[in-house]
C-alpha cells in the first residue's frame, strides 16, 4: 500500500524557479513569528521612556547598615538597587533574582551589579564608570581588605551619580 506525500518536493537545487512558485522580492520577507525581539536598550528608541528613578542612598550609612545588621542589609541593598534598575529601565535581573543570587551565591553580585550599572550608564548615553570588572575588587579585591570597600564606594557612587543626573536627591 502506498500513501501520498502530503508536502511538495523541495526545489531543485539547481536554483531554478520551481513551476508555480515566486520567490518574495528583496527586503519583503514574510514575518513567520510576529515581530523580531528588540535590541538591548531598543525600547527608549521606539518611543518608550525611561521608569521611575531610584533612590540615592548614602555610601557612609549603607556601609554603616551593613556593619551593624551583620551583612542582612546588604540583601536588602541588592534587591532594592536591582528592583529600582529593572524598573527604571526594562532590562535587568530585578530584585528577587538579585536577593535569591546574594543569599545563595553571593560572590557573583558584585559583578552583576556593577555590569548593570554599568550598562544603564552606557544605554543613557552618559560614560560608562563601572563595568563587571569593577567587581575584581569585591573578589579577589577582599583579599587586601579594604577591596569590597573600594567595590562599594564606586558601584554606589555610580549608581547615586546617575540617579541624581535625573533629578533624584539625596
Amino acid at each position: 500500500m502506498s500513501e501520498q506525500n502530503p508536502f511538495p518536493p523541495p526545489p531543485p537545487p539547481s536554483g531554478e524557479p520551481v513551476a508555480g512558485h515566486q520567490p518574495p522580492p528583496y527586503g519583503n520577507a514574510p514575518q513567520a513569528y510576529g515581530n523580531a525581539p528588540q535590541a538591548y536598550g531598543q525600547a527608549q528608541l521606539a518611543g518608550q521612556g525611561p521608569g521611575p528613578v531610584g533612590e540615592v542612598r548614602s555610601t557612609g550609612v549603607a556601609m554603616l547598615l551593613f556593619v551593624v545588621t551583620f551583612g542582612i542589609y546588604g540583601w536588602y541593598w541588592w534587591f532594592k538597587v536591582h528592583e529600582e534598575m529593572k524598573r527604571h529601565t526594562g532590562q535587568g535581573i530585578g530584585g528577587v533574582v538579585a536577593l535569591v543570587l546574594a543569599i545563595f551565591v553571593g560572590i557573583v553580585m558584585p559583578y552583576l551589579t556593577s555590569a548593570e550599572v554599568g550598562t544603564m550608564q552606557e544605554r543613557a548615553g552618559r560614560r560608562r564608570t563601572v563595568s563587571g570588572a569593577t567587581g575584581l575588587w569585591y573578589f579577589p579585591g577582599m583579599f587586601i581588605l579594604v577591596g569590597p570597600i573600594i567595590w562599594f564606594v564606586k558601584t554606589n557612587g555610580a549608581i547615586n551619580d546617575y540617579w541624581e543626573s535625573l533629578g533624584a536627591r539625596g
